[in-house]
């Protein structure tokens, strides 16, 4: 079922022809009542009785509001321009909201890709475009965008791992929250389809280990954290190291052995890659009597 335009005319012309026409059948039929002609009586009486059969098709559409409508069961079409309208008579006017609405997910525990349990939670910003499929494809179509939004976040958290330990340039939760977003959206975009409504924006809103292991992953960032800046100290001080050795050796005046050249790269790298306040204990070899 999808979506179609019902047949309308303009509220404001359509109460004066009614209004006309019904002035015009209780004219008719008073005259002839008065005059006692039985057939101008029972038409006059008719004419009444459509004037006021089609006034029950009046309605009124607010602003960001549609009315999608039936015909004892039948599916007819759907008002979506706001202001005073005549459908066709004897008619049920579903009335059902445009705007733009949120729904803020519970804070959900899932297994990520790596079997971590995290917490995630999501704001998912929707509207409906398609009035039939929202009413009559789907039983409450507000519920139906909560369970499913749900479901695909789960879906989402576990295709990912919540941060990764390594140089791999993968696609993380705490550090592609855009990307990982942007994935949400056009999952939700096809689970929700076929209830007629649009994902215009999905931001998580809650990300974090949860608690029971929250402490041992700290400490687990900590230590990676610390053995990354090791690296680039030690990496440093070997720059610094063979650029010394280097300036050194291109001294004439000074001659260095294996054994000598050792200790310099041993004194050397100690004084740089020492991180505490004592002074560091420099090799300086045996002195000759």
């Amino acid at each position: 079922m999808t979506e179609k335009k019902a047949w309308y005319i303009n509220g404001y012309i359509g109460l004066i022809i009614l209004l006309v026409w019904l002035i015009l059948a209780g004219w008719w039929t008073l005259a002839s009542f008065a005059a006692a002609q039985a057939f101008g009586t029972i038409c006059g009486g008719i004419l009444v009785l459509i004037a006021l059969l089609f006034a029950s098709g009046v309605t009124i559409v607010a602003p960001n509001e549609a009315k999608a409508v039936t015909f004892f069961g039948k599916y007819i079409g759907s008002l979506k321009e706001s202001g005073l309208f005549i459908t066709l008579p004897l008619t049920y006017k579903y009335p059902i909201s445009l705007r733009v609405r949120n729904f803020n997910s519970d804070i959900l525990k899932v297994n990520d890709e790596q079997g971590n349990p995290v917490e995630i939670a999501a704001v998912i910003v929707f509207r409906v475009v398609d009035t039939a499929k929202a009413l009559f494809n789907v039983d409450h179509y507000e519920e139906f965008v909560q369970i499913q939004s749900e479901a695909a976040i789960r879906h989402v958290a576990s295709r990912y791992a919540y941060d990764t330990f390594s140089d791999e340039k993968a696609i993380t939760l705490r550090g592609n929250t855009t990307e990982v977003s942007q994935k949400l959206a056009a999952e939700l975009e096809e689970r929700l389809k076929v209830a007629g409504v649009e994902v215009i924006e999905t931001r998580l809103t809650h990300l974090a280990y949860a608690t029971e292991i929250a402490s041992a992953m700290l400490q687990r960032q900590q230590a990676s954290a610390i053995l990354a800046a090791r690296k680039i100290i030690v990496e440093g001080a070997v720059t610094m190291t063979e650029d010394a050795l280097s300036r050194l050796e291109a001294n004439d005046k000074l001659n260095f052995d294996d054994e000598r050249k050792l200790r310099v790269v041993n004194n050397l790298l100690v004084s740089i890659i020492a991180d505490r306040g004592t002074q560091p204990i420099i090799n300086t070899g045996e002195t000759e009597n």
